[in-house]
């Protein structure tokens, strides 16, 4: 994650964006139900993953060079982004036929554990279709619920914090490895009183970050079941949220959703925001500042409450080829020229296969590897919280409510009690 000594010397950002362009679902002869068998013993599995368009270039190559290790196993790709994936994968799994593989991630594995959609791994590792050796960091753990493997990681990231390197220079302040949430404002503040700008975006509607905050104070957002935390915890969080939007010291919530899809950060509205490092690349494309990853702010000089989050592939429990599907999975995570051509755009590469194999040559991914190796070194990685059935529904409560409250149509202990009233529907669904 962060870097922690020197942030601009580790960790500037220098790359080219990528493109923000999304794709519809690519173009197929039919709807679902056609992974199948031909004439010839050949077997077609669906894909399906969300993305913008250089993910879908490098997969698409991967793919390519799956079928041509395996051309008995054609693989139809299936393509789209965040939202439009989910909202479509969730009639699929109703349906019973949702794709062979997907891109999955951990919010969402208890709740399609749950309804019986996702295939123990397990099994296809038993029957050596399937390699679970060689994770790096522990990462494989984050595809295990109750005992089975139902998702494997293809990348590793964590929460980090951007900053504007130019405006932390010229208002002389610097991020610095065990800072606290207060050093952190303080500095926020002469950033605001030097430049006149924000210090941050909008942090306190983002759940992962609450959760890093909660963890360092022995809680976490999430238990194995329900919320692990109280309805005061999270009205004090909103409350000193509210307090610094309206001290200018938290960027405007209007001027956040003028700019938008770009960034208030890289629009120049604020110095600083909260996201996951493998997501740094958006701002050198977006700004026209210099951008570098800092540590994230502790409670007790120490203890960060960081955790390796990751995407990963899952596959259907009811897919009418297991050893095929397995097979896929495997290369994906495992092959090293699979790895040189993902590079780190779903996160540092899990297994030693890929992560040995790709050697970035630019700075942003220079930068997110320097940013996590120097966490792991500083000890500051926990295990992720556990994310029960529901967490994906929760997870855009908090966002939305936190916005409310940004904006001051909903007051925070107001705020508390309908997140946790949805929580609680979202538990029973």
């Amino acid at each position: 994650m962060g870097t922690s000594r020197n942030v601009e010397r580790r960790t500037i950002l220098k790359a080219a964006g990528a493109t923000a362009a999304t794709l519809g679902l690519a173009a197929t002869t039919g709807c679902g139900g056609d992974s199948g068998t031909s004439a010839d013993g050949t077997v077609t599995i669906r894909y399906a993953w969300w993305g913008g368009e250089p993910r879908t270039i490098a997969i698409k190559k991967t793919i390519a060079l799956f079928e041509k290790k395996y051309p008995k196993i054609k693989i139809k790709p299936e393509f789209t982004d965040y939202e439009a994936f989910w909202e479509k994968f969730q009639t699929q799994a109703s349906g019973g036929n949702p794709p062979d593989v997907f891109q999955n991630a951990v919010g969402f594995l208890r709740k399609y554990d749950k309804r019986g959609v996702l295939m123990d791994l397990k099994s296809q590792a038993d029957a050596g279709n399937l390699s679970l050796e060689n994770f790096r960091n522990g990462v494989l753990a984050n595809g295990q619920v109750d005992g089975k493997q139902i998702g494997i990681p293809v990348g590793a990231n964590t929460m980090a914090l951007v900053i504007d390197l130019k405006a932390f220079q010229k208002a002389g302040v610097e991020a610095k490895f065990g800072w606290t949430w207060d050093e952190y404002f303080a500095a926020l503040q002469t950033i605001q009183d030097k430049l006149k700008i924000a210090g941050d975006t909008g942090y306190f509607s983002i759940m992962y970050l609450y959760d890093l905050y909660l963890r360092q104070n022995g809680k976490a957002f999430f238990t194995d079941s329900d919320l692990g935390f109280t309805e005061d915890d999270v009205t004090q969080w909103w409350e000193d949220g509210y307090k610094r939007v309206k001290s200018g010291l938290v960027a405007d919530p209007k001027k956040i959703e003028q700019v938008k899809p770009k960034s208030g950060l890289s629009a120049g509205l604020a110095a600083s925001e909260f996201t996951w490092d493998n997501f740094s690349i958006r701002y050198e494309g977006e700004g026209e500042s210099d951008y570098g990853l800092a540590p994230i702010p502790t409670t007790d000089g120490k203890d960060t409450g960081q955790y390796l989050g990751s995407l990963m592939l899952s596959a259907f429990s009811g897919t009418k080829h297991p050893k095929e599907v397995a097979q896929f999975i495997d290369f994906m995570v495992h092959d090293p020229e699979v790895g040189k051509i993902m590079g780190y755009d779903r996160g540092i590469l899990s297994t030693t296969e890929q992560y040995d194999a790709f050697k970035p040559a630019d700075d942003n991914n220079k930068g997110v590897a320097a940013y996590e190796d120097e966490v792991a070194e500083a000890g500051a990685l926990g295990k992720i919280t556990p994310h029960p059935s529901g967490a994906d529904v929760i997870e855009a409560a908090f966002l939305r409510i936190g916005g409310e409250v940004a904006q001051g149509t909903t007051k925070p202990a107001d705020a508390a009690k309908a997140l946790f009233s949805e929580a609680k529907a979202a538990f029973a669904g």
